[in-house]
């Protein structure tokens, strides 16, 4: 970003954000929005307490789970969707109608299949996330060049060996992207679950400081959530960068 001639780093437009909300807070023009120095303060105080590490604890483990069962799951039925029209035209409608659907409406239904407990929240996750996986590995299948697989096949490739050596790596640029964009919306997911079915981890401690009105509580564990999606979708697009070069190649 340019200003005045000068380059200025993207992340001063967080730090201008950052001293409007201490301003504001200051001022005690909302209750719910406190001082941001408040709300550092609160973080550095939370991460220190028990509830929250056990909270983290339940709530990574979920999430670990969940995107795990949604990548496993995901681009395997990508590639199929990819590879096999009738199996596209089967499964397309439906993947493209739960992507789009408002799946926090579905989440209470878990709770019928799954009760109340871990399995609700995993399953939560794996549905935000998996649709995305499935759509951005089909797209990445389908744009691989004839010409790989008619060399692959040439030289006697067997199935395994075209999977393996020729359609993953050719498709990686778009299953990255996919897995990046299911893991944001996999948080998305756990935090739904946990606070709609499941009053545990993260949707516990939720619960807690809005009802007793701890707002520096409230906003400072939003803002470690916050950090920990950029962190994890910061990393994958680093392994993005590293294999985009398998993209000029098809």
């Amino acid at each position: 970003m340019t200003l005045f001639g000068y380059r200025v780093p993207m992340m001063a437009s967080l730090l201008v954000w950052c001293v409007l909300w201490e301003i504001v807070g200051r001022l005690e023009l909302m209750f719910i929005l406190p001082p941001f120095s408040d709300v550092l303060v609160a973080a550095v105080d939370l991460v220190q307490l028990p509830s929250w590490q056990s909270a983290t604890v339940t709530t990574l483990r979920a999430f670990l789970i969940g995107m795990f069962l949604a990548i496993v799951v995901g681009i395997p039925l990508g590639m199929l969707m990819g590879r096999v029209k009738i199996a596209d035209d089967l499964l397309g409608m439906w993947v493209n109608i739960f992507s789009s659907a408002p799946l926090s409406a579905i989440v209470p239904v878990l709770m019928i299949l799954f009760g109340f407990g871990e399995n609700t929240i995993i399953a939560a996750v794996f549905l935000f996330a998996i649709w995305i996986i499935v759509l951005d590995t089909r797209a990445g299948v389908r744009h691989i060049s004839p010409s790989l697989i008619e060399m692959a096949r040439s030289y006697g490739a067997s199935q395994p060996a075209l999977y393996g050596k020729i359609i993953v790596w050719a498709a990686l640029p778009e299953i990255l992207a996919g897995i990046r964009l299911g893991l944001i919306r996999g948080v998305k997911g756990v935090v739904i679950g946990q606070l709609l079915v499941a009053i545990v981890g993260y949707g516990a401690l939720f619960e807690t400081f809005s009802r007793n009105f701890r707002m520096p509580q409230f906003w400072a564990l939003t803002i470690i959530l916050f950090a920990f999606a950029l962190v994890v979708s910061a990393l994958i697009e680093r392994a993005e960068a590293k294999v985009e070069f398998y993209a000029g190649v098809r």
